[in-house]
Formats: C-alpha cells, sequence, structure tokens
C-alpha cells in the first residue's frame, strides 16, 4: 500500500497524525527489505577489537583479584558477550515492534472503506491504544537509545494523537531503578564515605530513573534537602554498543528516509549521549545556567554541591514543583470549562519557558538540550524550573552570533540575510538552493512569528509534511553540529507551545534576549 493511501479522507485518521504515519511508512518499506540478521549485527560489533576491550573493561571488576590474567578475560568477555546478544535480541524486538505497528495502520485504511466512519474512527482510536503501549513496552524493555526517542516523542503533543502522548509521558522516568544495595555501593565509593555520614537523611526509593541514572532524595548533614543523581554500574560499556547499534540501524534505513547529513546528526547526538556519563561535566553546566538566572524570580535552575558530586554522582539543591504538562493539563481542563485566568495561566507558564531557553541559547550560549517533559517542573509560585543538564550544549561566541543573526533575520522576514548566514553556518543543500532550509527555519521558529490577522496559524503537520517533501526533491548534504542539539529543543518546545494553543506574543519573551545578546556581542567586539 502507497504512502499516499495514508491520505484517504474516509479513513478515520486525524490530520494531526498523518505526517508521522507517512514517516512510519517510509521506515516500514526499509524493514521489509532489510535481513534482521542480529547474528551479523553483533558479529560486525565483535569483531572490532575496540568495542571489546571498552565493553570488558566497563565490566571489570577490581583489577587485582586474585585469578590470572586469562582467566578474568574469558570471564570479561562472557559478560560482554552476553550484552551483544541481549542487544542484537532488542534490534529485532524493535524492528518487530515497528513492522506491526506500521501494518497494523495500513490494514485500518482498508477496513475503514468497509465500514461507516463513526465505526472506524472508534477502531482507530483503540488502534492508537494499542499501538502506543506497544512502542512504550518496546522503549521500556530496551532502553538506552531506544527509550530517549519515546521520550522525545512524548513531547510533540501537537503531532502525535493525544491517546499516544498519553502513554509514552510514562517513559520520561520509567526506567526500572536499581537496588538501594547497588546505590550505596557506588555513592560510598564515588564520595569515598558511607551514606549515613555524607546524608542525615536518604530516601531508598528513587524519585526517578532513567536508563543511565537515577534520582534520590535526600538531607545533608547541614539540614539542607538535596536532590541526588547516581549512575548505574556498567552503563559506559552498555551505551557504547547502544550506540553502535543505533548507528547500524539508522544507515539500515536511511536509503529509504529522506536524505541528510546523518553522520553529524550521529556523531552529535553520541556525542552527547556519551558526555551524559560525566557528572562533573553536568555540575559545571548546572552552575553555569543557575549563574545565568541568578535574581531572576520566573525561572529556577538547581545549584551542584560540589563536595558532593564525583564523576558518577551528582547531588543538587532539590526544587519542588510539579510536571509541567500535569500542571498545563490541569489548566487545559480549566479552560475547557470557561473558568477565569485559566488561558493567561498557560500563557505565563509557556511564556516562561521560552523566555528560559532564549536567555540560555541567546545570552548564555549554554543550554540545558533535554526539554522532554519529565525534566520540566511548575513550582506553587509558578516558577519554570528546568533540571537535569547531563544533555547540554555551549556555543562559541561566533556561533551564537550567527544564529542570533539568523533569529533576527527570520523575525524581520529578510530571507536574503538568512540565505547568507545559512550559508555561513555550514548549511548545505544538493542544489545550493535555501528553500529547504527556509522550511527548516519555519518548522523550528514559526510560533515566535507574530499571530496572524484571522488568528488562523498553518498546523505543525501541514509544515512536516511540506518538508519531508523538500528534503526529498533538494535533500540538505551537511548540517552543523551546533544545529542538531538546537533543533532538538525547538522541537520539542514547539511541540507544546502547538499542544497547548499558548496565546502570547512569542517576540515579546524573546527579542528582549536578542537585544541583551547584541549589546554584548557588540561590546565584546568594540
Amino acid at each position: 500500500m502507497s504512502v499516499g493511501t495514508f491520505e484517504a479522507a474516509e479513513s478515520g485518521v486525524g490530520p494531526e497524525a498523518l505526517a508521522w504515519l507517512k514517516f512510519l511508512d517510509r521506515m516500514l518499506r526499509s524493514v521489509e527489505r532489510i535481513a534482521w540478521d542480529a547474528r551479523g549485527v553483533m558479529e560486525s560489533l565483535h569483531g572490532s577489537p575496540e568495542v571489546v576491550d571498552q565493553g570488558a573493561d566497563s565490566f571489570t571488576g577490581r583489577a587485582d583479584r586474585p585469578r590470572s590474567r586469562r582467566r578474568r578475560r574469558r570471564e570479561e568477555k562472557r559478560v560482554f558477550d552476553r550484552g551483544l546478544l541481549d542487544r542484537a535480541a532488542r534490534v529485532r524486538a524493535t524492528a518487530t515492534t515497528l513492522t506491526k505497528i506500521v501494518a497494523s495502520y495500513r490494514f485500518h485504511q482498508t477496513r475503514a472503506a468497509f465500514t461507516s466512519k463513526r465505526s472506524a474512527a472508534r477502531h482507530l482510536e483503540r488502534l492508537h491504544l494499542r499501538n502506543a503501549r506497544r512502542f512504550v513496552r518496546t522503549s521500556l524493555e530496551s532502553g538506552g537509545a531506544f527509550m530517549k526517542v519515546g521520550q522525545l516523542l512524548s513531547a510533540r503533543a501537537d503531532i502525535l494523537p493525544a491517546v499516544w502522548i498519553r502513554e509514552l509521558s510514562v517513559l520520561q522516568d520509567a526506567a526500572a531503578p536499581l537496588p538501594f544495595l547497588v546505590v550505596s555501593r557506588v555513592l560510598e565509593q564515588e564520595l569515598g564515605a558511607p551514606i549515613s555520614t555524607l546524608f542525615s537523611s536518604f530516601d531508598e526509593v528513587p524519585i526517578a530513573a532513567a536508563s543511565i541514572g537515577q534520582v534520590h532524595r535526600a538531607v545533608t548533614r547541614d539540614g539542607q534537602e538535596v536532590a541526588v543523581k547516581v549512575q548505574r554500574p556498567h552503563v559506559a560499556g552498555l551505551v557504547d554498543v547502544d550506540l553502535r547499534l543505533l548507528d547500524w540501524f539508522v544507515r539500515a534505513l536511511a536509503p529509504s528516509l529522506p536524505k541528510t547529513d546523518y553522520d553529524t546528526i550521529l556523531n552529535e547526538l553520541g556525542a552527547a549521549i556519551r558526555a551524559e556519563l560525566d557528572y562533573r561535566t553536568e555540575a559545571t553546566v548546572m552552575q553555569q545556567v543557575a549563574d545565568l538566572f541568578v535574581g531572576d524570580s520566573q525561572v529556577v535552575v538547581p545549584r551542584p554541591l560540589d563536595e558532593l558530586c564525583s564523576e558518577r554522582v551528582l547531588t543538587a539543591t532539590f526544587v519542588h514543583g510539579r510536571k509541567i504538562t500535569d500542571a498545563l493539563d490541569e489548566l487545559l481542563v480549566a479552560r475547557e470549562q470557561d473558568h477565569d485566568g485559566a488561558q493567561a495561566r498557560i500563557d505565563e507558564i509557556l511564556g516562561r519557558l521560552v523566555s528560559a531557553y532564549a536567555k540560555q541559547v541567546l545570552t548564555g550560549g549554554v543550554f540545558q538540550a533535554d526539554p522532554h517533559p519529565g525534566n520540566l517542573l511548575v513550582t506553587a509560585e509558578g516558577q519554570v524550573v528546568v533540571l537535569d543538564y547531563g544533555c547540554s550544549q555551549t556555543l562559541t561566541d561566533d556561533t551564537r552570533s550567527r544564529y542570533l543573526n539568523v533569529l533576527a533575520a527570520f523575525l524581520c522576514g529578510d530571507r536574503a540575510r538568512m540565505d547568507h548566514l545559512f550559508r555561513e553556518l555550514g548549511f548545505v543543500t544538493q542544489s545550493g538552493d535555501t528553500a529547504t532550509l527556509h522550511l527548516f527555519a519555519d518548522a523550528l521558529l514559526k510560533e515566535l512569528q507574530s499571530q496572524p490577522a484571522d488568528g488562523a496559524r498553518e498546523p505543525t503537520s501541514e509544515i512536516f509534511t511540506r518538508l519531508l517533501s523538500a528534503l526529498d526533491n533538494d535533500p540538505v548534504l551537511k548540517l552543523p553540529g551546533e544545529f542538531i542539539l538546537l533543533a532538538r529543543v525547538f522541537t520539542t518546545l514547539g511541540g507544546l507551545f502547538s499542544h497547548y494553543d499558548a496565546r502570547i506574543d512569542f517576540a515579546q519573551h524573546v527579542l528582549p534576549h536578542v537585544a541583551v545578546a547584541m549589546a554584548s556581542m557588540q561590546r565584546g567586539e568594540s
């Protein structure tokens, strides 16, 4: 069945899902063509000496154990092989899940032709629920990079059906927690003292668990409430294998996906995920961003406690708040019931969020690059809290200046200036024309444009569909590295703005930071 089938008017598929269905159909055509030979993947990985060495090292126990080097190496290799086999099985499971999801939507098109619209709509709603649960189950079982994809999608309420968003939301902090015995051992090894010496109290049950680490609430000896993030043992070796499998998976699918710079995308995402393993770097970035918001009454950033941080343990001030989507969903219900002030509160929260990121990117040149709802809170006073700086990026002054000028040109409608800056930044299309790049800008920055006189905006799904078509006709062959995480931030935030129908002047929240950044740049150049 062709991609065009998804556009059948009588299918019962809402326009918000069409773009993603088309993307999944592309993927299925590749999956159908690829022999999912997990043994081949395993042998490819296993045959690389540096991978075996890295994996074995990450599983190594104490180097001074009384055993022969050969016996220890055999044991390490056996553990590593088990890990590879498990990951090869995960590749098969992921492919099977994607195939079932897309095939079920294909079958729905045929079924809908023989039923009423009402029956097709009911069937589609049940299908959405079943497929969302399939995806979540596979994400939880696979963890790693696949779970991160689910987390990113959980923030795209502007594109995915509501039932998908509801089911995907559990992925924001749903990894299986470590036993407390393991947590205490890591803490004591990293910080050099028993937990009872370091903290006056320490909650054994984590408040959040992710694929790399988990977070516990504790109180320091001087009475300060803190959040303590502890890294999972041996996770570095597992991440390395996961990234190699992800690389293989994307390259296998690439022939049926829009042509673009997958080398840069994979390199940047891989570097970002590996950077999450170094909690000292995360603590440094957290401190930099916290300093940026000193005295800010609208945004809160936790601060690290250096004496209780290490490469695998990060302790920071605890901030009380509700997950941002919980707070916004409650206000959304109130708005639908015509409660006074509900819309204003939604606008206020999302306005503060866009301002927080504009300040990080434009003024600070350092930003948290993983704004899924699990990392964003709202305090009782309405402040926006930005957590988790494991995935972050720092921009050079030169790069920040160019993106700042792109934004200014976009807001002014100066396409010629944007063309020049796109080329300076390193974007390259197959034809040399910049039309596809302007569609990228439209998709990422459309919420910053002035509200049309009739109040109507082009739906995100339509922009996304046009972008896919443009990528087919004139692929982007080269992307600048720093753009990958910037795009991740803007698409995630754009999803929130569209879903909750934020009725605010985005320029009002962005332009002040543009002005401050430009003034800072001019002072630096003079």
